[in-house]
C-alpha cells in the first residue's frame, strides 16, 4: 500500500496552482499520474490519495485514466485541509495490515527506484525509512546522529 500527499495548496508552484492542484501541474510531463504509474511499476496495487485544493480536478483526472488500473482510495480534505496530518485521516487504510507502506509527496520529482527503496526498507528491519536528498532549501531537516 502507498499514500500520495496531494492535498496541499501548492504555494511554491504559484501562479501555476491558481487554476489547478499541484498534483496536476505538468513539469516535464510529470504529474500525479506519473506518480501513480511509478508506484504501480514498483508493485504497489492499492493507493490512497489525499485531496483538497482543486480536488475535483484530481478525481476527474483519475476517472479519465481509469485509476491507472490501481485500487485508489481518496482521503477527501476539501472541507478542511489537514496539512501533513492528512495521513491521520487515512489511518484506517493502513490499520489492518502488518505490511510496511510508502508515503510519497506528489510534488517531489525523483528518479529513485521505489521498489529498491521498499526492498531496502524490508531488509533493514527498520521501523521507518526516510529518503531525503541534499539540496538548497530554507527548510532543512535536522537529523539526530546519535552522538
Amino acid at each position: 500500500k502507498a499514500m500520495i500527499f496531494a492535498a496541499g495548496l501548492g504555494s511554491r508552484l504559484k501562479p501555476l496552482t491558481d487554476t489547478m492542484p499541484k498534483a496536476l501541474v505538468p513539469i516535464a510531463g510529470v504529474n500525479v499520474g506519473t506518480c501513480d504509474l511509478k508506484l504501480k511499476a514498483a508493485g504497489f496495487t492499492e493507493i490512497v490519495i489525499n485531496i483538497h485544493h482543486f480536488g475535483e480536478q484530481i478525481l476527474d483526472f483519475l476517472k479519465a485514466n481509469e485509476n491507472f488500473g490501481l485500487i485508489i482510495h481518496i482521503s477527501d480534505e476539501r472541507d478542511l485541509l489537514l496539512d501533513t496530518g492528512g495521513e491521520l485521516e487515512a489511518r484506517s487504510f493502513f490499520e489492518n495490515s502488518d505490511e510496511p507502506f510508502l508515503i510519497h509527496n506528489v510534488d517531489i520529482l525523483s528518479d529513485v527506484n521505489l521498489k529498491d527503496l521498499y526492498d531496502y526498507h524490508l531488509q533493514s528491519g527498520a521501523v521507518a525509512t526516510l529518503l531525503a536528498s541534499q539540496r538548497k532549501t530554507s527548510r532543512y531537516l535536522l537529523f539526530d546522529t546519535g552522538k
